[in-house]
């Protein structure tokens, strides 16, 4: 049986003339971090003072001595960022170049000094890009020349921190005979029958050539056995009528333990495999219709509105992230209502872990491969470096049910198109053939059960442009770039996988992350952690276009920027759900942060939720209740942008078709699988909460489905008034409508109670009850600043006079009701 050591333990670090402690996994970040020889970078404007760590060559080193009886012993690297030459007392043992492959190396009798010597990342890449020529980036540092994480160069929301170091587990594997060298399961649904299509291969030790092999292998009370003569054999399991895997909100999560084990001809088992599996099935209808060309996904034969966000990892040092932390994160997703989490194609393949809490939680995984805003020479060394990763993570990953979706690059294909970049690239590769021809290719060989789309976004040919929204998936950044947010309602995509808004990070987040400093919209270290183009500009503009400058009131700034951040999502969100089955999904930019920063973010780099999660759990229920202003955008209508979300080029918006429709349009979204039946109260209201108007309207939406009703004319708010709002309630959702921005409408003095009720026997929770005597707007209670520990159940909420609120707070301790009050914000036309 093969057996295995790990060798995680008694590594040193060289550090000029120093041996320092090494930790793996890790880095080399994060063991000078451990010495004292750096400062933390993600805090003030340390990043900078550490920006030589990138630009060294580094080397880990322990000594190896293992005694084995096996045949075989292999060193195994699961992770190695990045270039790096391996010895064994000081005898060559292999090279690397790329941090998203594993690496296994025989090593068999062979001991003393171990060393992982990795250059500079900068040189490799140097020294690639002298082979194949320059290409463009939208970023100024060289990440298309070497496979590791592009962010790690710095991204609009992320440090520049150029690592090395192992940062995936290592081990010695000592076998005899064979091992199970690769595993590739099939798994589908016939007819009610569970089908998996174990495809095996196997390695041999040079005795072990021409022995016999038998393997088997199990799954839900199935059983098959295969005859190995040769390397490779496919067992074929029946599963009668097993429990379908669902997405979070449609169905259960049932998982199958699918197990493997390989023997020789006398009985002995000499290796095991084992992963857990989901049946499901899974495709990407990309039919064309009378609005352009879909993009939905199928699952188990149901249509899904994907209710999205997009995933960075989810550090800057990756080998910190823990499969704890994962889960924390992915909870979070979870509890806000998401189900479809994007992988994004400038960081990483996550560990095992992050996919393991998606099959559990029931998230559904849209995977990039790893290319992001450049283009990508196709040439030796890369290419053949390309191809061994998508099949090495391909194969890695293909057991997991909750992935669907293989997706070829992150906005190369439109950058080609409108970034500037054929001109320069006069003919050279840039990436297309990976694009188009290689991952495709290698998606169909080992895990055809899975569709796969060419890049985010794409139009699905160079027939349309790569992001016009009629056609498959689009990314929508001109509003964030340059336009108020009701833009978001100019247009219906087929898909929307990228959109956003960026707001700071919570309070307490930047008070660690800023030591010493009084922050300030533009002071130093609030500027270091703004890393897109002209970010506060934009942040300013969309505060300017809604509400009265805050001044140098910081605190008022800051929930400003928050509250616009949650209600342009929001908008977006509200409008395009609305408009299902055309629009079948939004992947919001971004859920998580790697450091602490202004980002697009909806839970910050301390794991704090901003207004924004809060708001996704409301606009990604499965029930939903919006009221749409008129004049919005028409199916296929859209705005295309050249640049991610810090370039700043031009696009061209076109008309809605139903520009000019008289409104607003009363929308219930009802996603659950039973139908909506429910009364909707309207009511039209003066700003001092008088009400004008009010009725009942009856509501049934069936299951998935959407109904849209034009609000009663008498229910509507005079054109551009500032002193009516229409408010309408259902089964304790709100939907608002005000017809002009908040600066121009006649706010009262908010004028609210508070009172704070301890829980008896929870002395770490309390209930913060808020009771309004006038309209409150946007009541924020911003948790952190009664403690750092401090979260509450709830975001921002709009009160009428006369009613109440009550927010739990958990973590506390007691506290009084002047520090909650300190830590309540609203709209304040003052």
């Amino acid at each position: 049986m093969k057996d295995t050591t790990p060798l995680g333990e008694g590594w040193s670090l060289r550090h000029g003339e120093h041996l320092l402690e090494a930790a793996v996994p890790g880095c080399v970040h994060t063991d000078l971090l451990a010495a004292g020889a750096i400062p933390d970078p993600f805090l003030g404007l340390n990043e900078t003072e550490v920006a030589w760590v990138g630009r060294r060559a580094w080397t880990y080193a322990r000594d190896l001595a293992y005694e084995s009886a096996h045949e075989r012993t292999d060193l195994v690297f699961d992770g190695l960022d990045t270039a790096a030459a391996i010895t064994l007392d000081g005898e060559p043992v292999g090279t690397t170049r790329n941090m998203h492959r594993r690496y296994r190396f025989d090593v068999t009798g062979r001991t003393g000094r171990l060393e992982v010597r990795f250059a500079s990342a900068y040189d490799e890449a140097d020294a690639v890009r002298a082979l194949t020529g320059e290409r463009p980036n939208v970023y100024p540092q060289p990440s298309q020349y070497i496979r590791k994480m592009a962010c790690n160069f710095g991204w609009d929301w992320g440090p520049t921190l150029v690592t090395a170091g192992i940062w995936r587990p290592v081990r010695l594997e000592h076998w005899s005979t064979a091992r199970i060298d690769r595993v590739r399961p099939l798994v589908t649904v016939d007819r009610g029958t569970g089908l998996v299509e174990v495809r095996l291969e196997v390695e041999r030790s040079a005795r072990g050539r021409g022995r016999t092999l038998r393997a088997e292998a199990r799954v839900g009370g199935a059983r098959a056995e295969a005859v190995l003569t040769g390397d490779e054999a496919v067992l074929r399991l029946e599963v009668p009528e097993p429990r379908l895997w669902w997405p979070r909100g449609h169905g259960e999560q049932p998982l199958y333990d699918l197990c493997l084990a390989l023997a020789d001809d006398e009985g002995g088992t000499l290796d095991t495999w084992h992963r857990r599996i989901g049946f499901r099935t899974v495709e990407l209808d990309r039919s064309a219709d009378g609005h352009g060309t879909g993009f939905t996904l199928v699952v188990n034969g149901v249509r899904i509105f994907a209710r999205g966000v997009n995933w960075i990892p989810d550090d800057a040092f990756p080998s910190r992230i823990t499969p704890e932390r994962y889960r924390t994160r992915l909870t979070q997703a979870a509890e806000a209502n998401i189900d479809l989490v994007r992988v994004w194609g400038g960081g990483i393949y996550e560990d095992g872990a992050f996919y393991d809490a998606c099959d559990e939680l029931g998230l559904l995984v849209w995977q990039d491969f790893l290319f992001a805003c450049a283009a990508y020479p196709e040439e030796q060394p890369l290419r053949g470096e390309v191809e061994a990763e998508a099949r090495d993570n391909v194969v890695r990953l293909m057991p997991h049910p909750s992935l669907v979706l293989w997706n070829g690059n992150n906005e190369n294909l439109w950058g080609f198109r409108d970034w500037g970049w054929e001109k320069p690239l006069a003919g050279n590769s840039w990436g297309e053939g990976y694009y188009l021809g290689l991952l495709p290719r290698v998606v169909a060989e080992l895990d055809p059960t899975r569709p796969y789309t060419a890049g985010s976004p794409w139009s699905g040919s160079w027939d349309h442009h790569p992001n016009d929204p009629a056609h498959g998936t689009h990314h929508s950044w001109e509003v964030w770039n340059r336009r108020d947010y009701a833009d978001y309602r100019a247009s219906v995509p087929r898909f929307v996988a990228e959109f956003g808004w960026q707001a700071p990070p919570a309070h307490a987040t930047l008070r660690h992350a800023l030591p010493g400093e009084e922050p300030a919209p533009d002071s130093p270290g609030m500027l270091h952690h703004q890393k897109a183009e002209d970010g506060n500009g934009k942040l300013d503009r969309g505060v300017a276009r809604h509400f009265p400058p805050p001044g140098g009131d910081f605190d008022r700034w800051h929930y400003l920027t928050q509250l616009v951040q949650a209600r342009a999502v929001a908008a977006g969100i509200e409008h395009w759900r609305s408009h299902w089955p055309v629009c079948a999904g939004t992947v919001v930019w971004q859920l998580n942060d790697c450091w602490p920063v202004s980002s697009w973010s909806a839970i910050d780099s301390e794991g704090r939720a901003k207004p924004l999660y809060h708001e996704l759990r409301r606009v990604y229920a499965d029930r939903l209740l919006t009221l749409q202003p008129g004049g919005a955008g028409g199916p296929g209508a859209g705005a295309a942008r050249a640049g991610g979300p810090g370039t700043g080029e031009a696009g061209a918006l076109r008309t809605g078709t139903d520009e000019g429709r008289p409104g607003p349009v009363l929308a219930a979204v009802n996603q659950s699988a039973e139908p909506w039946r429910t009364a909707v109260t309207l009511r039209r209201c003066e700003a001092d909460g008088t009400v004008l108007h009010e009725t009942v309207l009856e509501v049934a939406a069936g299951p998935r489905s959407v109904v849209r009703l034009p609000v009663p004319p008498d229910l509507v708010p005079a054109a551009r008034s500032g002193r009516e709002f229409l408010v309408a309630d259902a089964d304790g959702l709100r939907a608002l409508h005000f017809p002009v921005a908040d600066k121009d409408f006649a706010y009262p003095k908010p004028a609210y109670d508070v009172g704070v009720e301890p829980l008896p026997g929870q002395g770490d929770r309390v209930d913060v009850v808020v009771t309004a005597r006038t309209l409150v707007r946007d009541l924020l209670l911003q948790a952190d600043r009664l403690d750092p520990a401090a979260v509450c159940d709830s975001g921002l909420r709009t009160l009428l006079p006369g009613e109440r609120t009550r927010i739990r707070v958990t973590g506390c301790g007691p506290v009084d009701e002047g520090a909650v009050k300190a830590a309540l914000y609203c709209v304040d036309p003052t």
